[in-house]
């Protein structure tokens, strides 16, 4: 079984987060790490491997700093690595992204595409199964377990109110990952330091320039809110005053 799974890096959860000049993203200077919910993509990934046997390949998009996913990816146990190089990768949306990365796989054959459920910064949930779109594969999201079957795969996905649906799935597929869906390993020394010979490839901007076009979706503005403080004096008597509380909670605040 061979898998690639999509990985990103994102802003560190408790990093200190400033805007841009333009006021339409963070500035660059801040700590970064795995996007957790690509962990998890990784993980199961990793356990279909030990299971069934194969190889699973990492990819990520960005500027040089994103390499550091695909190395941890490594040393936990994939196989090997495609990195697209390029601060130009950074501004692309979900559609885009998708095409690079469709671009770059495309003389590869992949039995299953995992991604995380959404990224932690943009939180769009769109570019697993738009890359299913546009390879023309079968796809699910929010999975909760994966079993191989003659026929291909049948999973498990997660409803709401406490659901699950079960579905046969041909391959190749797509499959969008529930963060929490299995219990994610540290990597070892042993595997640190094999990751350093495991390969890599880059892929330049120019490379799959050819495939990406302008992006339909981007951030016009964003702006930190700003605190404010609005202190009202109830005056009369106590049922007086506890008739004004109720009435503004009920008409006003809507709390009650």
């Amino acid at each position: 079984m061979k898998i690639l799974v999509c990985m990103k890096q994102v802003p560190q959860k408790d990093a200190p987060l400033k805007l841009n000049e333009a006021g339409t993203w963070i500035r660059e200077e801040v700590s970064y790490e795995v996007n957790e919910p690509d962990a998890y993509a990784l993980e199961e990934a990793l356990r279909q491997k030990e299971k069934h046997t194969g190889e699973v390949v990492v990819i990520t998009s960005g500027p040089a700093r994103s390499q550091q996913v695909l190395r941890e990816a490594l040393a936990k146990g994939a196989d090997r690595a495609i990195h697209l190089e390029d601060d130009a990768f950074v501004g692309l949306d979900a559609f885009n992204t998708a095409k690079a990365f469709a671009a770059a796989i495309k003389d590869e054959q992949f039995d299953l595409i995992f991604t995380g459920l959404q990224s932690d910064d943009y939180g769009f949930a769109q570019t697993g199964v738009i890359l299913a779109e546009l390879l023309g594969w079968a796809h699910a999201t929010i999975i909760m377990q994966i079993e191989k079957t003659e026929a291909g795969i049948r999973v498990k996905r997660e409803l709401e109110a406490g659901y699950f649906q079960y579905v046969d799935m041909p391959t190749p597929a797509v499959l969008t990952i529930q963060s929490g869906i299995n219990k994610l390993r540290y990597a070892t020394l042993i595997g640190i330091k094999n990751a350093k010979n495991k390969p890599m490839r880059k892929v330049a901007m120019a490379e799959v320039a050819s495939a990406i076009g302008p992006n339909l979706q981007k951030i016009e503005r964003l702006y930190v809110p700003q605190k404010s403080k609005q202190t009202q004096l109830l005056e009369g008597s106590p049922g007086e005053i506890a008739k004004k509380l109720v009435d503004k909670l009920r008409n006003e605040l809507r709390a009650i």
